[in-house]
């Protein structure tokens, strides 16, 4: 069996909108570029707008590759990206998000709205339940994620996250941490660990 703390796929979650701040589609761009030249594929949500296009076309410019997941509905009100390699059409939401798992090596949260948030929120729960033991990572590009880790901090305190629970949460202040600290976080985790991963991956 190869060993599975190389991540050769890596799932970005971000916003379909560029936001205000321009700093938000230079580290997309900057994280795209890096995917590329590290040989990590993009699984994405396959569209090309706002911050998901900006990662893409960067994976896409710098000679890399891309999955695009996208349901029926959004294909046309998101603009699906049609210079991918692999766009899968799905017929809903569930089937979007259940294969951006199964394709993915780790999770990555750039900047972005609910969808995004959403997305995020499953996969830390995900973890915390013990489904899973795939990197989740917050790029937090010009402090971004703050108030989520403030929140969080909030549900500690007042023990909704009970003592002894950990949440296994990555956070990058600069693109350039990213990749080496999914890399470093993937390798810690325990071979038994990773190969209970695709039966897991089932019974979600």
């Amino acid at each position: 069996m190869v060993s599975m703390s190389i991540i050769k796929t890596v799932c970005v979650y971000c916003g379909s909108g560029p936001g205000t701040n321009p700093r938000f589609t230079e580290g997309a761009k900057a994280f795209g570029k890096a995917l590329a030249e590290n040989n990590v594929r993009l699984v994405y949500g396959g569209g090309s707008l706002g911050l998901m296009g900006a990662v893409a076309t960067s994976v896409l410019d710098h000679g890399g590759t891309v999955t695009g997941i996208i349901p029926d509905f959004l294909r046309l009100r998101e603009n699906a990206l049609t210079r991918v390699q692999e766009m899968i059409v799905t017929p809903d939401m569930h089937e979007r998000k259940r294969l951006m798992f199964e394709r993915s090596d780790a999770f990555v949260a750039l900047p972005g709205g609910v969808g995004t948030l959403e997305e995020l929120v499953e996969q830390m729960t995900w973890k915390q339940l013990g489904r899973h033991a795939k990197p989740v990572l917050l790029a937090n590009i010009d402090n971004f994620w703050e108030p989520l880790f403030s929140l969080l901090s909030h549900m500690r305190q007042t023990e909704f996250i009970r003592a002894g629970l950990s949440i296994d949460i990555l956070k990058a202040d600069r693109v350039e941490e990213i990749l080496p600290k999914l890399k470093a976080a993937a390798a810690q985790v325990a071979e038994s660990d990773k190969q209970l991963a695709p039966e897991m991956a089932r019974k979600l």
